[in-house]
Parts: structure tokens; sequence; C-alpha cells
């Protein structure tokens, strides 16, 4: 009787050590759940791919970060890692748009979108988070939207959406920054919240990988327009001016200055990098 309680109390304990490590692995609010460098046939350099914030209020999801713009009640960018293996097909259910729980000053109800005329236009598209349902829904709080006229986002910025996830395939894994100009002098704004509208959106792909260290940025009109995606590249470095964002600022400065003046699209779609 004694050698089977004594059994009993082991295998407790050994179900009570695992619960725990479990939460500690789960439950850091620290931790944005995206490894800085993913899996990959090649070399990939470590590095915080995070950049600057001009609010200070950055938000960690499992999935994505962002730094949240309280004064135009949306992200002022949203970052986030897509591997080849993200790229899926599967069909989960739309939920509904809610407040994220994370941002401090509260992200802008999804109310101020009805009857505005305006999509809530995905930042990280629930497109490129469909390998769990978890990572899909996370996509839909109101922190990570920003009104988009439909042709606009139904045209080019789902064209480039798309573009991104074929570059995920081929190069393997990349970092994308994206999101709204927000340091222009006047805005359309909609709802009670007074939610900015954008007049452009710029979108940053950083390809890490040597030997094939690459990126390249597009900056894009917040209209509808049939011109080819190369007519909007621009360089990391005039981007940075526009938006008082620095992307990468912790790349090394020899890499950094030779990527952020790039704007040669035959380069990155071809894969030649530095």
């Amino acid at each position: 009787m004694k050698n089977r309680n004594k059994l009993i109390a082991a295998i407790l304990l050994v179900a009570i050590l695992t619960l725990n490590h479990y939460l500690d692995t789960t439950n850091d609010d620290n931790s944005t759940g995206i490894p800085e460098t993913l899996p990959s046939k090649k070399k990939t350099a470590t590095f915080n791919y995070l950049p600057s914030s001009t609010t200070q209020q950055i938000v960690k999801h499992n999935y994505y970060a962002l730094s949240y713009n309280e004064k135009h009640e949306q992200a002022e960018w949203v970052a986030y890692t897509l591997d080849k293996d993200d790229i899926v097909n599967t069909n989960f259910k739309r939920p509904f748009f809610i407040k994220d729980p994370k941002v401090k000053t509260t992200s802008a109800d999804w109310k101020n979108f009805k009857k505005s005329g305006y999509d809530k236009g995905h930042l990280c598209p629930a497109g490129d988070r469909r390998f769990s349902k978890a990572a899909f829904n996370e996509t839909f709080y109101t922190s990570n939207v920003t009104p988009q006229k439909h042709n606009f986002n139904a045209g080019i910025w789902n064209k480039l959406e798309q573009k991104v996830r074929y570059w995920a395939k081929k190069y393997d894994h990349l970092y994308v920054v994206t999101g709204g100009v927000l340091t222009d002098a006047k805005y359309t704004t909609i709802g009670k919240e007074n939610v900015s509208v954008p007049n452009s959106f710029f979108k940053v792909i950083l390809d890490y990988t040597q030997p094939e260290i690459k990126a390249i940025a597009f900056l894009i009109p917040h209209k509808e327009t049939d011109k080819p995606l190369h007519d909007f590249v621009i360089s990391i470095d005039k981007l940075e001016e526009i938006t008082n964002i620095d992307f990468f600022p912790e790349l090394p400065d020899s890499i950094e200055n030779k990527l952020e003046a790039a704007t040669d699209y035959k380069n990155w779609a071809f894969g030649k990098g530095l």
C-alpha cells in the first residue's frame, strides 16, 4: 500500500511540474512567440527585427508585434515574420473584430468603420496567418486594421500582399513591416474616435538570409491604381524620412546602409542580394 501511495505521489509531482513548465512558456507577455530567426536550409543571422516606435507603445502578440499610435487610433507599424510554411490554404471562419486587450490606451472600436465607406484593412493580413486558428483570429484585433478604400484594399494593396506571399515561398522566410503614413498634415477621419485615414501606405520587406541579404520597400498612395508594383518602390532611407521610423535599427551599419539605399526591384525579384 505504501509503495502504491509513493507511485501516485510521483505521478502527481510529474504532472504538476509539466503543467508549470507549460504555463511558464505560454504566458510570457514579453514574448511575441515569433523566433527572431526561423528554420532554414540557409544561414540566417539573429537580430531584433522590430522598428523604432515614435509612440513608445509597442505591443507584442503571439504572431506579430505593433507600435500603437493613440492620436491616430491605429498602429504606426505592424511587424511580423513570414515563413514559406506559413502560406497555407485553410478555410477558417472569420471572427468578429474586437479591441486589442494589450493596448494600454485602448484601441479603436470597430464601430468607427460602420457606414464610413472604408474597409477594415488588415496590416498583418489574415491570409498570412492561416497556419493556425489562433494566429488567424489574432489578426482581427482592431489595432491591426486601418481605414482603406475598398478599391485600394482589394486592388493594388491586395496585389502587393499576394506578391509578398510569393516571395516568402521563394526566399524561405521574410521580415515584413507595414503601416499607413501618419505624419501628413491633414487627414480624413472616421467614427466617434476620429480614426485617421492614411493618405498612403508602406510595406518594407527584408530577406536576411545569407548570402542573399536584400530588402525592398513600397510606398503607395491611398487610391485605386492600375500601375505596376515596381512603380511604387522607394528606398528605405527615403521612407524613414517620410515616416520618422527607423526600420531594422539593429542591423550592422555596413549592411543597413547598403540595404536602405537600394531601390532595384529586379535585384529583389531575381534574388540578387548584397
